[in-house]
């Protein structure tokens, strides 16, 4: 079989490693798993790729740090774990990517941080604010405070998410498996894998198991997950973490594991789902230049451009784009309510700041945030 050209050709990845690996089957974190892992990020990097981390392990790690023998089922020991576990974890990983000079940040999501509208623009500016600036982001579920999330939740929705928030090209989801087989290989030990499938064949939800005794995401959350990562053309990848060199043979587009394929194009699937996110909650009135630029060149709304606003909006909200007639040409999540638009439309970017007291963004609408109709 072919390599696969699509995956070895994405730049930017999120890569999910599970419980199960790094905490050696519930035996602690293992620090020579989190060192492997650690140096093949580091070599990924240094490929010219940008990568964010996303780690399981905190209740994991909390229940073995707490000498506990099983994972408890009461809320408050649930978080009280995480609450322990989750430093242990960033440690370690700090110390790893340390020796090889790399920074880390810790970033605590919980799902509402990538779903609801004001905070997605933060999340999404931080993150890739720290991918320009060379960081390597450690995004985990803030299982200390949210209480749906531990109870329902998993590390393999948030990574697509996070997928969809950064327009990851590829997502790689590390289990203690080596990828998606037609039969559960626990059962049955000659069950065939699948190498590669539409991400949205219907035959593949009958191939998905649950998880394990640690970890909360079977392949039923990880079929779920590369779907939600397909939304906006994040092809994904299911692969054993602990194949040595895994990463390097998957992100070089080698066929181990098992590819579920978008079939679309990224930046075309990113659109249709900004363009069915949310409703309009307003509008605004550009002149001549503004419907040119964006029509013609893709670039980014400013303030400069805008003449009119109607309607009441907030952050984060979608707002329709028109032009002097009242024709639609555009819609895209804004970076300013209405009250701060009417401030400072028509004034230069370099303005902001002194007609507001403060400055967000540059842009009133970023263009990847901005769909033409």
């Amino acid at each position: 079989m072919a390599e696969r050209i699509e995956i070895a050709e994405s730049r930017r990845w999120v890569i999910k490693v599970g419980s199960a690996l790094l905490t050696n089957d519930g035996r602690g974190l293992d620090e020579q798993v989190i060192a492997n892992l650690v140096e093949q990020l580091v070599a990924l990097r240094e490929r010219g790729c940008e990568v964010v981390l996303v780690s399981s392990g905190a209740v994991a790690a909390g229940i073995v740090r707490l000498g506990w023998k099983s994972r408890p089922h009461l809320l408050h020991e649930l978080q009280a774990a995480a609450a322990v576990g989750q430093s242990v974890l960033v440690q370690s990983y700090e110390n790893a990517f340390k020796g090889h000079g790399v920074a880390t940040a810790q970033i605590l999501l919980v799902h509402d941080d990538v779903t609801a509208r004001d905070r997605y623009l933060n999340a999404r500016g931080t993150l890739k604010t720290l991918l320009r600036l060379g960081v390597v982001p450690i995004v985990n579920e803030n299982d200390t405070v949210v209480t749906e999330e531990i109870r329902f939740g998993d590390n393999d929705t948030l990574a697509a998410l996070v997928a969809n928030l950064i327009d990851a090209d590829a997502l790689l989801l590390l289990t203690d498996q080596q990828g998606l087989y037609r039969e559960d290989p626990r059962r049955n030990p000659d069950a065939e894998l699948v190498q590669q499938c539409d991400v949205h064949d219907t035959r593949l939800d009958g191939m998905a198991g649950e998880g394990g005794v640690l970890g909360r995401g079977g392949m039923v959350t990880k079929l779920r997950a590369a779907r939600l990562a397909a939304r906006s053309g994040t092809e994904t990848v299911i692969a054993s973490g602990r194949v040595p060199g895994v990463i390097a043979s998957i992100t070089g587009g080698d066929n181990a594991g098992t590819w579920l394929r978008t079939g679309k194009q990224p930046q075309n699937a990113r659109k249709q789902w900004l363009a069915g996110m949310v409703q309009i909650q307003g509008s605004v009135e550009l002149d001549d230049g503004a419907v040119r630029v964006l029509c013609e060149s893709g670039r980014s709304l400013l303030p400069v451009g805008v003449r009119a606003v109607q309607g009441s909006f907030a952050r984060g909200d979608m707002v329709s784009c028109r032009d002097s007639s009242g024709r639609e040409i555009a819609r895209g999540l804004v970076n300013y309510s209405a009250d701060e638009t009417r401030r400072i439309m028509g004034s230069p970017s370099g303005l902001i700041e002194g007609l507001l007291g403060y400055q967000r963004d540059e842009e009133l609408v970023h263009r990847d945030n901005l769909v033409l109709v």
